[in-house]
């Protein structure tokens, strides 16, 4: 798995989790500066290993 941080047509910066087969697991919103979006992603990587699952079923 990994995270593709990019700028959109608009300008903004983004990033997607991309699996290992090339699916896009997830897509953030715009960020309008690159440091934003790499703290997020710093945040995420940081934060996921501890999250809960809640099954809303």
């Amino acid at each position: 798995m990994k995270f593709e941080l990019y700028k959109d047509k608009g300008g903004e910066f983004r990033f997607r989790i991309v699996a290992t087969n090339g699916n896009v697991l997830a897509a953030s919103e715009g960020y309008s500066a690159k440091a934003s979006a790499q703290a997020a992603i710093d945040r995420i990587k940081s934060d996921a290993a501890g999250a809960a699952v809640v099954d809303n079923s």
